[in-house]
């Protein structure tokens, strides 16, 4: 498709007006998905920490990121169809509730049990808060505004990552973990009364048509009706493919396969973890940017970030030397960066393929994709390094299955997709030629 696809979507009648009340009530919605992030990512700063307080090994330790990822991707479906349903505001209160309460019981978990039930909770609460802001953005902001708003939104939540990486790290060794964990809680409060006092779901006359809800009849049909778009699955494998390496990294291994496996100190793993924030963020506003002007530069993105990916971890894993040289860390991380930015361009896909009414459902069809393989790498790495001996080499050989899986179901929906868009781009002109003057 040329650019003038993604402009053609910017007269489209009834399209919100964005302005400076909108990135204000947006600003509030992704505030909290800022501190939902910061929660999420918190344990990637204490996998170390937290093997050493709860007694456990590499696998006991994976299985704290797992439960919380497949809370997150199991609740994706339901969450987009509660935000289609009952509208941002609500669908986020009852995300920031769960997610401060669950950092709040991980500050004071005495076991190892009852840590685990912490994660899954504040993994619950996490799930209801990405699919909430792009609803958010899609009401308050004009379509073709879509893919930059979108970038922005995972611009602010690697923010969270870098206060994880920054401030968290420093709290957990200055103050301890209690203190660490219950003082960040702090800010899960704080954006659940700004939300309840200032968000509004949509502008003033800009109220989504009614829909009829009826049960469980709405639930199958929201689903099949998404699913069955090409768009929708083909975001759902580019989320799957593009995201995992930098989340499994961020979130949990990456810290100790450059303080184990590369002999690196605490202090210089951290500065590499925030090299993948700030190549996150640089490389979010270019894609945002890039696929905004040109909506045909989606999948060359999303290929080309995975193929990168995969090239450096090559020739990370496959250095010859006893460690990789610091160059090659550096240069691994940056291009780690561009995961998440590609992530997103998984709803660009999914976004023009669904009506308004199931923008949620089908947004939480994608989000489930990277979070799914994120959790089996997580669960692949532990299970590898205790059955080699803490052999990284091997263990993190194991992203380069799940990417050639997500590749495979990419090259075979991208025709399919290619045809149904141009389909609603001719559908689309002729309904604008038959509108009376």
């Amino acid at each position: 498709m040329s650019s003038a696809t993604s402009s053609s979507t910017a007269t489209l009648p009834g399209d919100p007006p964005g302005g400076r009340r909108a990135m204000a009530v947006w600003g509030i919605g992704v505030s909290v998905y800022f501190v939902a992030v910061i929660f999420r990512t918190s344990l990637g700063v204490a996998g170390l920490d937290a093997a050493d307080r709860f007694h456990v090994n590499a696998s006991a330790l994976s299985t704290f990121s797992i439960l919380q990822l497949l809370v997150y991707a199991g609740m994706q479906i339901p969450v987009g169809l509660l935000v289609d349903r009952l509208g941002t505001k609500k669908v986020l209160a009852i995300g920031a509730v769960l997610f401060t309460a669950g950092q709040l019981g991980f500050a004071f978990s005495p076991s190892y049990g009852m840590a685990l039930a912490s994660r899954a909770l504040l993994g619950c609460g996490d799930a209801m808060t990405f699919i909430s802001v792009l609803r958010l953005g899609t009401r308050w902001f004009p379509a073709r505004r879509g893919p930059l708003v979108a970038q922005l939104a995972g611009l602010v939540g690697m923010t969270g990552n870098l206060v994880s990486t920054l401030v968290i790290a420093r709290l957990l060794h200055g103050v301890g973990w209690t203190a660490a964990f219950a003082g960040s809680a702090l800010a899960g409060v704080v954006v659940l009364v700004l939300m309840l006092l200032f968000l509004k779901d949509h502008p003033e006359g800009h109220e989504p048509e009614p829909f009829p809800h009826q049960g469980g009849a709405y639930v199958r049909r929201q689903i099949a009706a998404s699913w069955r778009e090409p768009g929708t699955r083909l975001g759902l494998w580019v989320h799957f493919t593009t995201q995992f390496p930098a989340m499994v990294f961020l979130l949990l291994w990456g810290l100790p396969f450059l303080v184990q496996a590369q002999g690196l100190s605490r202090a210089t793993a951290g500065e590499l973890l925030t090299l993948v924030v700030l190549s996150n963020m640089v490389v979010g506003l270019v894609y945002g940017q890039i696929v905004a002007r040109h909506h045909a530069a989606r999948l060359p993105l999303a290929l080309g970030t995975v193929g990168a990916t995969a090239l450096m971890w090559a020739a990370t894993l496959a250095y010859p030397g006893e460690h990789a040289p610091m160059w090659l860390l550096v240069v691994l991380c940056a291009v780690l960066g561009a995961c998440g930015p590609a992530s997103m361009l998984g709803f660009d896909f999914a976004r023009p393929a669904n009506p308004p009414e199931r923008q949620g459902t089908a947004s939480g069809i994608t989000n489930m994709g990277g979070f799914v393989a994120s959790m089996t790498t997580l669960f692949l790495i532990g299970v590898l390094l205790d059955a080699t001996g803490d052999d990284y080499t091997v263990a993190f050989s194991a992203v380069f299955f799940l990417q050639a899986l997500g590749v495979s179901q990419i090259l075979r929906l991208r025709g399919r997709v290619a045809r149904r868009e141009r389909e609603r781009l001719v559908a689309s002109r002729v309904e604008t030629v038959h509108v009376p003057a």
